[in-house]
């Protein structure tokens, strides 16, 4: 064998392990642990959670928005310093913005959804009666049983 073709097979195994161990970025795993909450989400507060959850990453994308928003400016701007790739500096700036702009309407969406839900279930926890069918039904029979007109 060729000392280069030795190389590449000795480094090939080394590259694989290292994109094979690469750990997934935070807000993946968020994303995740999110997914997971939204579809055990059962009660008022889970819902709380996920539509302030929401919240946060439309805000997140808004910020974004603002700053490919002054980027593209400044591309339009100063063209002239960056040649050739100014139009691809442009038109991918240009489709990050729809991009953040798109997740944010999303995200927005998510959260009024989770915040309609979370409502919704606030409203039947008040409006659940007090006493469930049957619950006194023993207490109503001792008390019958209990008053007997000769023993008052």
């Amino acid at each position: 064998m060729s000392k280069n073709l030795r190389k590449y097979l000795a480094v090939l195994p080394l590259f694989s392990m290292l994109v094979a161990c690469a750990q997934l970025g935070p807000l993946e795993v968020q994303d995740t642990e999110m997914n997971k909450l939204a579809q055990h989400a059962r009660t008022h507060s889970d819902h709380e959670k996920l539509a302030s959850y929401y919240d946060d990453v439309a805000n997140e994308m808004r910020k974004k928005v603002v700053e490919k928003r002054k980027a593209l400016q400044h591309y339009e701007d100063k063209s002239h310093y960056y040649g050739r790739g100014g139009q691809d500096f442009h038109s991918h700036t240009t489709a990050n913005l729809r991009y953040y702009e798109q997740a944010a309407q999303e995200a927005q969406k998510q959260a009024y959804f989770h915040r309609k839900i979370a409502a919704e279930l606030l409203q039947r926890e008040n409006a659940k009666p007090v006493a469930t069918p049957g619950q006194f039904s023993d207490r109503a029979n001792k008390a019958e049983l209990d008053s007997d007109p000769d023993k008052l």
